[in-house]
């Protein structure tokens, strides 16, 4: 019926708000520190370890720090590639050398200067994503726009993708259905744990 009320909808909607509460109580310092110690979870994980190419985003200052990622990637010489928004509202990714060459775009997101070379991520590629909730089994809410979802769409070719949180975002369930891509891995500051069979 027209007009009715959509429980998934609506599922999301309570989920977000709680989760927003919770991040945006986490302390700057407390952030960076996470995003260091995830970030050398990652390093040590063979998929982002032998991944010609580390697909990543610049954080919110509401999620957990990115930028020791990046950092850690550029000392070893692995290529760095960031996200930009497409006016069909799916994502491009281009290298980016420096933090520094990271721009303000759509949204009032970090994200590569117009003249950096944009790139295809490959199936022996890993992708870290952004989430505003996860569970065990990798399934992945974000925060509505569908961007990840479109760009990789369950079932069709993708890098390996990692969802990066801090442990309080991790949940019993996320509501999802079958148009929401999920992760194959999960990483916190706690934590890296395979939702899906590992790489070979």
């Amino acid at each position: 019926m027209s007009g009715s009320p959509d429980p998934l909808a609506s599922e999301k909607r309570r989920l977000r708000e709680e989760m927003a509460t919770q991040r945006s109580a986490v302390p700057e310092a407390r952030a960076q520190a996470a995003g260091e110690a995830a970030a050398r979870l990652l390093l040590a994980e063979r998929a982002v370890h032998e991944a010609g190419r580390v697909g990543l985003y610049a954080s919110l200052p509401d999620e957990i720090a990115t930028r020791p990622l990046f950092d850690a990637l550029r000392s070893r010489g692995v290529a760095a590639l960031f996200p930009r928004c497409r006016t069909d509202r799916t994502l491009e990714f281009a290298r980016v050398e420096r933090w520094d060459d990271l721009r303000r775009g759509r949204y009032g997101l970090l994200e590569p200067g117009e003249d950096a070379t944009v790139e295809r991520l490959e199936s022996r590629d890993a992708l870290v994503v952004p989430g505003v909730a996860f569970d065990a089994r990798g399934h992945r809410l974000g925060r509505g726009g569908g961007y990840y979802d479109r760009s990789f769409p369950p079932g069709a070719p993708a890098p390996v993708l990692i969802g990066l949180a801090y442990e309080l975002q991790v949940v019993d369930c996320v509501p999802c259905n079958e148009r929401d891509r999920g992760v194959e891995a999960l990483v916190t500051e706690l934590a890296l744990r395979w939702v899906a069979a590992e790489p070979q």
